[in-house]
């Protein structure tokens, strides 16, 4: 079990995922995997296409459940909670940041980073200054009544970071965060990420093909066939 000091914000206890179970014996996407993640801590994830590290991501963020073991997120077991419990722990203490972003292009920037808080039922009084604070944060206060669609792609993860990080989550889970921008936006935006969470005390774990971009985060680890190896 890969383990580290401090109260943990994520564990995973012997967690395996297997799809196919009815048709067969079953295809492991994740085996047998266990380790628990300090409050404030960054673990970068690495591992060939297909190794499980969506699978993982999933599962932390109680999107999907494992078929054996158990994932808890500050001591709270996902797999005891019903679909819409999971949904609004989510909501509450869990931040999402996809490679395709998914942001919607008929809303300003502004409200594309305050989405999750219209979802939550709460007043624009509620979360307008939280909005401009962290959209000057990554220099788009500017920019927040504009189209989605007038940005460029090292510009709409910005805003897809500001949304995530919009209700102070606990834990930001990020799959593949650069995948879609150049080098050079790759940096600056694994950078500001970074220093974001920090700043936040949220928790970080990322999945990135990059070497340079790993050895940024507090560890790396790697998935090879579903297994979990820390270098």
């Amino acid at each position: 079990m890969i383990e580290a000091n401090g109260s943990p914000a994520l564990t995973f206890r012997r967690v395996s995922k297997i799809y196919d179970q009815v048709s067969g014996d079953g295809r492991f996407a994740l085996r047998d995997v266990s380790f628990s993640i300090p409050s404030g801590e960054k673990i970068a994830v690495m591992g060939r296409s297909g190794s499980g590290k969506s699978t993982l991501l999933h599962l932390a963020a109680g999107i999907d459940v494992p078929s054996r073991g158990e994932v808890l997120i500050s001591d709270r077991n996902l797999g005891t909670l019903s679909e819409r419990a999971r949904t609004l722990l989510r909501r509450r203490e869990i931040g999402l940041i996809f490679q395709f972003f998914y942001l919607l292009p008929h809303l300003s920037v502004g409200d594309n980073v305050a989405l999750p808080e219209w979802i939550a039922g709460s007043s624009p009084s509620e979360f307008k200054g939280r909005v401009s604070e962290l959209l000057e944060r990554v220099g788009l206060l500017d920019r927040q009544n504009d189209n989605i669609e007038k940005l460029s792609g090292g510009e709409t993860q910005r805003v897809a970071i500001c949304r995530a990080l919009l209700r102070k989550p606990r834990l930001l889970l990020a799959d593949e965060p650069t995948g879609n921008l150049d080098d050079e936006n790759s940096e600056l935006v694994m950078n500001l990420m970074l220093e974001l969470a920090s700043s936040e005390g949220s928790t970080l774990v990322y999945v990135t093909h990059s070497q340079e971009l790993a050895s940024l985060a507090d560890q790396v680890w790697h998935l090879h066939s579903g297994a979990l190896e820390a270098s």
